[in-house]
């Protein structure tokens, strides 16, 4: 049994040379976005959802990328409605966002 309902790992790994990287795409401000509105909605105040910063998760052709513990489902986004998707939906209801998965 995972120790949160649901363990949120956002990509933030910026590369060098100029290569594709999920931070390319503003990735740190999309999971601080992804962790303020988690505690606005009180997912993180009972344990429920933790938001964390992960390193290279070698999906970058993919990306921006998350994934979500314990089903792991992998998610890309482009902006904070689709956070909002994945929040509500996933998060808050418990149903894969099936248009944003990856």
């Amino acid at each position: 049994m995972s120790y949160y309902k649901y363990h949120v790992f956002f990509c933030t790994n910026l590369r060098e040379e100029g290569e594709t990287s999920c931070q390319n795409c503003n990735a740190k401000e999309m999971r601080d976005y992804a962790k303020a509105r988690s505690k606005e909605l009180g997912l993180v105040r009972s344990g429920e959802v933790r938001v964390n910063t992960a390193g290279c998760m070698n999906r970058c052709e993919d990306g921006p990328v998350i994934v979500i513990y314990p089903e792991a489902v992998w998610y890309t986004y482009v902006d904070k409605e689709d956070i909002d998707e994945i929040i509500e939906e996933h998060l808050l209801n418990g149903r894969v966002v099936e248009r944003l998965k990856i």
